[in-house]
């Protein structure tokens, strides 16, 4: 389902560097869905309102637009913050109806909840979201190709690369015992995404009867792994986009608060130019847009 041919021709002749700042407000329907719904794992998600809050205050002190991904249940149930983030000109993209990822969905499943979220969206933000993120970042087989007959732009939830966009592949045929048949690349965009600079795995502690995540980590470490991303594809690259994932709830506590304005600060004085994922995306496919075969 991905194109892993990623170097890039002599197309690109400037020296640009983006950052995406992209923010998954998930709230509760994280934990919905996998079925955490007593009190106090709900509290952790309700707190993702109060994480929202600090987060606008802070992207509107440096100026910076970003990308917010926002299942259609936390539209409806927080309708006054995401009425806040829309006024801040921010991006609304798609982050399914509910948190379920498309993976354990039928299709048309998938695409009922594809078509409510953005009508949803729609009504929030006066147009239907062109981004795509999927919850879990596990998509089905039928995701590209219902993203594509609903007019997305692009998608955020694959790896196979860091810094540089691809076009997604339909009918990926993979054998247990052969190697895999690789389809073709779609008209969508992969804007590629990477658990390493994701705050989830890093910092959320969760423990159920079946497992234990640890979380929790310093975090000026992680600050400093995330510095150094950006700093390789600098020294590397001419032309790349590195998208770090956020998530209220959990980069909204202080002491993550204060490590996303060092980051801010560390890539803006290293020339990082930031804005939202749309903005870039449409940006590489007119510097390079898929050719016909």
């Amino acid at each position: 389902m991905v194109n892993n041919n990623d170097k890039l021709s002599g197309e690109f002749v400037m020296k640009r560097h983006i950052v995406c700042l992209t923010f998954d407000f998930d709230a509760q329907s994280a934990f919905i869905a996998k079925n955490l719904t007593t009190p106090t794992f709900l509290s952790r998600g309700e707190f993702g309102e109060v994480g929202a809050q600090r987060i606008l205050a802070l992207l509107k002190k440096y100026n910076i637009l970003g990308t917010w991904f926002i299942p259609g249940v936390t539209i409806e149930a927080y309708p006054k913050i995401c009425d806040t983030i829309v006024a801040h000109d921010h991006e609304i993209a798609h982050h399914g109806w509910t948190h379920t990822p498309p993976a354990a969905l039928s299709r048309e499943k998938e695409l009922e909840d594809l078509m409510r979220a953005n009508d949803t969206i729609r009504r929030l933000s006066g147009e239907a979201a062109v981004g795509y993120r999927s919850p879990s970042w596990d998509l089905s087989d039928h995701t590209v190709e219902l993203l594509l007959n609903q007019n997305f732009l692009y998608d955020s939830s694959m790896m196979g690369n860091d810094y540089t966009p691809y076009f997604a592949r339909i009918g990926d045929v993979v054998h247990p015992d052969q190697a895999i048949r690789f389809g073709k690349p779609s008209q969508l965009l992969e804007m590629p995404i990477s658990w390493s600079t994701d705050d989830y795995p890093h910092f959320e502690y969760v423990r159920t009867q079946e497992s234990v995540s640890p979380g929790l980590k310093a975090a000026s470490g992680v600050l400093e792994n995330w510095i150094n991303d950006y700093i390789y594809m600098q020294h590397n690259l001419d032309w790349g986009i590195l998208t770090y994932t956020f998530h209220p709830f959990c980069t909204g506590r202080g002491h993550r608060m204060i490590i996303l304005e060092e980051l801010i600060k560390s890539l803006t004085e290293k020339n990082a130019v930031f804005m939202p994922l749309k903005a870039a995306a449409k940006e590489f496919k007119d510097l390079k847009p898929l050719k016909p075969n």
